[in-house]
């Protein structure tokens, strides 16, 4: 038999505050040494399934499985796995050097062993000049790389990340984002990472898990569900998608028509059964992308349309511009020029997206 890629599955678990469900029979396969991300709004229930995970909550039915053993009921001090939490919970009245070496400490390893570990876990964060400091001399960045040496210096089977960057501004932000990436890579450990942020997801994830209402959306790489998100969540949740509602009508190889306010459009559906298998008439949003959207209206494309500019947004590298279309509300994104805007307010200009650049999903 060969063996399983899975480091650790969640089989149909559940989970429930007395009457209150949190979880529906969530079913998820973690990779041995892949990054993933659990993306999801406030209440979607991520930070429970890393929460059973960790052995911080018990599971209300279903079962957790490590390598193929079913650890729902091994207690959290005996699980192969450590936590990177949001305040760090860094012991404010230990140095660095103490705070990173204390799982050592309380397994009672030799101490020429904790000081050579701890100081090979400086050198990966890239803290070795600050051994002798205190928490509160540290910057937040700082404080966040000590709480990830201390998680990953038991050498854990799979570090559990909760929202380490939230409190983080935007530039260090980006920062630990590549840090946290590039550790991954090095010392090849398993990540669970939970984030409410997509960017922050799209950038680091090998694959990502969207949960919405104590279920699992979507799971995929950041490519499938940037341009092939499944479900009309995922298309709104997932970045900036242009949703246009209608109904289905024929099927033609790899795509399939849509009537819509904007006109009869044609979307790419691939290989995907349900969409080839749903009945003409049934509700159905086209799905593209801003950057799909062209201002010049090519004459051989198919999805042709006109739409007036509401407004548009500098954002540096590139330009939104928001579209009145029918009835519609679409963004346009385009590279930005140095000439300055590229739009009038209430300018009226044809529109067109092509059919391979966008996809269904059904209401």
């Amino acid at each position: 038999m060969t063996q399983s890629l899975d480091l650790l599955s969640l089989r149909a678990v559940s989970k429930s505050y007395g009457p209150v469900p949190v979880l529906h029979e969530i079913d998820l396969a973690i990779r041995d040494g892949e990054f993933l991300t659990v993306l999801g709004p406030s209440g979607s229930g991520k930070t429970t399934v890393l929460r059973l995970i960790g052995g911080l909550e018990s599971v209300t039915s279903g079962a957790i499985y490590l390598d193929d053993r079913d650890i729902s009921r091994v207690a959290i001090n005996r699980r192969p796995f450590n936590t990177v939490f949001q305040d760090y919970a860094l012991f404010p009245h230990m140095t660095v050097a103490a705070n990173i070496g204390y799982g050592l400490s309380i397994r009672r390893r030799p101490r020429p062993e904790i000081k050579r570990r701890v100081t090979e876990a400086l050198d990966l964060v890239q803290l070795g000049k600050f051994a002798d400091r205190y928490p509160a001399q540290l910057s937040g960045g700082q404080r966040q790389r000590v709480a990830l040496a201390r998680a990953l210096i038991c050498e854990p089977r799979l570090v559990l990340l909760d929202e380490p960057l939230a409190a983080l501004d935007l530039e260090l932000r980006r920062q630990m984002q590549e840090f946290l990436k590039s550790i991954q890579r090095e010392i090849k450990t398993t990540f669970l990472f939970v984030t409410h942020d997509q960017e922050e997801a799209i950038g680091m994830a090998d694959r990502i898990c969207v949960m919405e209402s104590g279920r699992i959306r979507q799971l995929g790489t950041p490519h499938e569900l940037y341009y092939r998100p499944s479900c009309e969540f995922v298309a709104r949740f997932f970045g900036e998608n242009n949703l246009v509602p209608g109904k289905l009508g024929v099927v033609d190889g790899d795509f399939r028509a849509i009537d819509t306010p904007l006109g009869r459009l044609s979307c790419c559906i691939g290989n995907q059964p349900d969409l080839r298998a749903a009945a003409e008439g049934q509700a159905a949003f086209a799905v593209f992308r801003p950057e799909a959207l062209s201002p010049a209206g090519a004459e051989d494309c198919v999805n042709r349309f006109s739409g007036s500019v509401r407004d548009c947004a500098f954002s540096g590298s590139s330009t939104v511009a928001h579209i009145d279309a029918a009835g519609q509300h679409l963004r346009l994104r385009v590279p930005s020029r140095a000439t300055g805007s590229q739009f009038r307010q209430g300018e009226t200009m044809a529109l067109s997206f092509s059919a391979r650049e966008s996809h269904l999903v059904l209401a």
